[in-house]
């Protein structure tokens, strides 16, 4: 039995990868195995870990049918294919805002719920203290919260956030400083409190 066909060492790019996948669909094994655990974690933080299978399974397979449709018009030239990726993958937790609100709305009351585990270190008093930034987060509109997320927790630059979300620059800008002014707002002027935060509130 024979592997995926070899790809020259210039042809590893992203781009080139998933144009020789459509010929060899085994190749796309590669952008799996390059960014499938990020965008699990990234998913379990949003939605915890079982919804997170599902949403990176889902989110590859979407991105294979996409390519083969788009064939013709998909530039193999782009270097990287993690922020198409993380777009699908906002796509599919967007269609489950519900539960990721319910999720951080729960978190807030209780002090405690599932998805937290996945984005708070497993100590009660830690879990209390990000109840403050969950009801922050739930009370932000989706459109804002991907932006701030994407950002905050899968390390997108705003160019690669207007490209995984399809809308320009100044657009993630916008949400995303309107997003964190109003998490600061909603968390108080409290330094000590902002500095456990600051990954979702920096600048």
């Amino acid at each position: 039995m024979t592997g995926p066909p070899a790809l020259d060492p210039g042809d590893e790019r992203d781009g080139h990868v998933i144009a020789r996948s459509l010929e060899h669909p085994e190749l796309f094994a590669r952008l799996y195995d390059r960014y499938a655990p990020d965008i699990h974690r990234y998913a379990a933080r949003r939605l915890g870990d079982h919804a997170a299978d599902d949403v990176t399974a889902d989110t590859f397979l979407t991105a294979f049918l996409t390519a083969f449709r788009v064939r013709a018009r998909y530039d193999a030239s782009r270097a990287s294919a993690r922020p198409w990726l993380y777009g699908i993958a906002a796509h599919l937790i967007g269609k489950q805002r519900r539960k990721e609100v319910r999720g951080l709305r729960a978190l807030a009351r209780t002090g405690q719920d599932p998805v937290a585990a996945g984005w708070v270190e497993d100590t009660a008093d830690l879990v209390a203290d990000r109840a403050p930034l969950a009801d922050a987060l739930a009370a932000l509109s989706a459109a804002d919260r991907h932006v701030l997320l994407l950002v905050a927790w899968a390390d997108l630059t705003y160019q690669e956030v207007a490209e995984a979300l399809g809308i320009p620059v100044g657009t993630v800008r916008s949400r995303l400083n309107r997003a964190r002014r109003k998490v600061r707002a909603a968390l108080g002027a409290d330094p000590a409190f902002l500095g456990e935060v600051a990954e979702v509130v920096q600048p």
